[in-house]
């Protein structure tokens, strides 16, 4: 194998007392457990450490904004990249960088790299959890068993082990769909009420979510979420996929809806009155409401959902949607449009 010659490579976390308790030392650690430390060849007031190819790594803070948009690198790597750095200083030095970046983080909440990196196609998004830690110390494997304990009944330790243990996005606590409950699938007798189709293409995702019912409750599952469909490729969709009932769309676009129904889809537009958004969000917290777990973008908007502030940082009667609301339109189109006739939908059962 040929060595690696000439990198330089970054590691960056928001503060200094971070970097030295965390990237600096795991660093220091790894390298002398491998026998490849070499005191001279680090600098402890720059944090730069050269390899015998040449290749460098050098560790700083974002608290520096000169450092940010200082030299290019080859490789970069930041550490923690929710706490502490914003998504201006990590782009400054995203273009500096000419080779890889990396980004870790505890998802306790959706942030910046949820918007501008995840959904792109030359972004690789790995989940890691103590799961993949074979070396873990019985006594914090003991405390993760009495978390999952404690998360049967509190919705502090479900959030705990939903984003520590589990790395799914935790909750933030001013959203405005709250009380869903996710489950693993669709019960085997729940039944197909309709389903709700939000038109997008280029920039917004066309999403169509599903809605039945089981018992007393509501259950949305996520059946379509994708950019560039046009309006045949909808329908070709639906067809392959086996989706028939009645569809309730966005009746923004009449033509869209004429056209799949050309297509011989029974879809109609959904009646909006002033203030639909609002009037559908409070149908859905009004109800016992599931989302199935296959529902990931629907999840991960419901979790993106909050409430906007005004200038003073009051919250107002408007949805922020940090994630995106696609899935959340076409659920709301659903529930609203079946609950206005409850036996809407009762016929479509497969």
């Amino acid at each position: 194998m040929k060595p690696n010659k000439g990198y330089e490579m970054s590691v960056v976390a928001a503060t200094y007392p971070m970097l030295k308790r965390g990237s600096v030392r795991d660093f220091k650690l790894i390298m002398k457990a491998l026998g490849r430390w070499r005191d001279s060849r680090w600098n402890q007031t720059t944090l730069k450490y050269t390899f015998t190819t040449g290749s460098t790594i050098e560790f700083f803070s974002n608290e520096n904004p000169d450092r940010t948009r200082g030299a290019r690198r080859s490789h970069l790597f930041v550490n923690e990249c929710n706490v502490g750095i914003d998504f201006e200083s990590f782009n400054q030095m995203l273009i500096r960088t000419s080779d890889i970046c990396w980004l870790d983080y505890n998802p306790s909440q959706l942030f910046w790299a949820d918007r501008e990196l995840v959904p792109r196609d030359d972004v690789d998004f790995i989940t890691v959890t103590y799961k993949d830690n074979d070396t873990l110390p019985q006594t914090i494997l003991d405390e993760f068993n009495i978390a999952r304990e404690k998360a049967k009944t509190s919705e502090y330790w479900l959030n705990f082990v939903n984003v520590y243990l589990e790395g799914k996005i935790g909750r933030l606590s001013d959203v405005v769909i709250p009380d869903w409950i996710e489950i693993p699938k669709l019960p085997e007798d729940a039944r197909l009420l309709c389903y709700g189709l939000d038109w997008g293409y280029s920039i917004d995702e066309s999403s169509c979510v599903a809605l039945y019912k089981h018992d007393d409750a509501y259950i949305f599952d996520e059946v379509l979420y994708q950019k560039g469909m046009l309006n045949s490729n909808i329908s070709q969709y639906l067809e392959n996929n086996n989706i028939k009932g009645q569809l309730w769309a966005d009746s923004a676009e009449p033509k869209s809806i004429a056209e799949l129904q050309s297509y011989g889809h029974t879809i109609n537009p959904v009646t909006k009155g002033r203030d639909s958004i609002i009037y559908g969000i409070n149908l859905i917290n009004q109800n016992k409401v599931f989302v199935t777990s296959r529902s990931k973008n629907l999840i991960k908007e419901l979790n993106g959902y909050v409430w906007s502030t005004d200038k003073a940082g009051n919250k107002i009667q408007k949805p922020n949607p940090l994630s995106g609301d696609h899935a959340i339109d076409a659920a709301r189109y659903a529930l609203m449009m079946q609950l206005e006739n409850p036996n809407k939908g009762k016929y479509f059962i497969y």
